[in-house]
């Protein structure tokens, strides 16, 4: 593989968070949304959580605004979901999160927030109370794979060397700096329990939401899902690619032998995460500082 276009790799993930969304979840969120929501998705990629609550039935009218700040997410988006039901009004925004939350802050306050594989990715002390800002009394959240400090490769192709490289892997996302702040936590899920509390919300549903990719007995994977894994590995790579604490040379043969697995169809993997549903009863508490982790 040589070529890692983010646009395929988030095509491809889909039907593996199709599977993975905790379905006690997705049910309490789907019954709880009024009949015609106004939605804003935070970090909405090329469109595919919009595409779900279509196919799924959950999503006739209303409006929805989707923000991503990768033009080509947006771009693609767009071309996605070209027709949609005449009751809904879909709107695409190319746009950093924190300067549109700043900019639209004392418009009409949306209905729901969601936030798919997102809230790992940014600094959520800074994030939450921005986003529940951003509600109207009552309104709903769907947060949706929330990684949760596993990251599980089988087979195993030397114990010792497997876990050191899930480790580093681990600590970079918890030593990510974006704009001289920390963004990314690599036990994000079970951090926001009380993290979503503390920022005056209150939990409807939550529950386990892993990543479980594995090919058929043929060695196939469903769908485009080897593109997705080797864009996993490829992600682990350009991570750890110089770190100090892996032998160069053992680290990129570790490297070329899970490539070589996806080939084959031989490697399983998983990842922990978690989804969290509920709503926001009291928005002064959502304008607080929360501690840190």
């Amino acid at each position: 593989m040589t070529a890692y276009s983010f646009t395929r790799y988030l095509s491809a993930k889909k039907s593996v968070d199709d599977r993975a969304l905790n379905q006690q979840v997705w049910q309490t969120f789907a019954s709880a949304l009024p009949p015609e929501p106004r939605i804003l998705e935070v970090g909405a990629g090329i469109g595919t959580m919009v595409e779900r609550l279509l196919e799924r039935n959950v999503l006739k009218g209303g409006w929805y605004t989707g923000v991503d700040n990768q033009a080509e997410n947006i771009q693609t988006a767009r071309q996605r979901l070209q027709t949609v039901p005449a009751g809904l009004s879909l709107t695409w925004e190319t746009a950093d999160f924190y300067a549109f939350a700043a900019r639209i802050h004392d418009q009409p306050f949306w209905d729901v927030i969601i936030a798919h594989a997102f809230l790992d990715l940014v600094n959520i002390n800074h994030a939450l109370p921005i986003l529940f800002g951003l509600l109207g009394p009552g309104g709903l959240f769907y947060f949706s794979l929330n990684f949760d400090g596993a990251t599980i490769l089988q087979p195993t192709i030397d114990p010792a060397f497997d876990t050191l490289v899930e480790t580093l892997y681990h600590q970079t996302m918890d030593e990510r700096y974006i704009r001289g702040e920390v963004s990314g936590d690599s036990q994000t899920g079970r951090h926001l329990f009380h993290k979503l509390k503390a920022a005056g919300a209150e939990i409807l549903a939550a529950g386990s939401s892993d990543w479980v990719v594995f090919a058929d007995d043929n060695g196939r994977y469903p769908h485009d899902e080897a593109f997705f894994l080797h864009f996993i590995i490829q992600t682990m790579q350009q991570a750890l690619n110089d770190h100090p604490a892996l032998d160069s040379s053992l680290f990129n043969a570790w490297i070329a032998q899970r490539h070589a697995q996806i080939e084959v169809g031989s490697l399983v993997y998983i990842a922990h995460q978690l989804d969290f549903m509920g709503k926001v009863n009291d928005r002064s508490s959502a304008a607080s500082i929360i501690s840190p982790k």
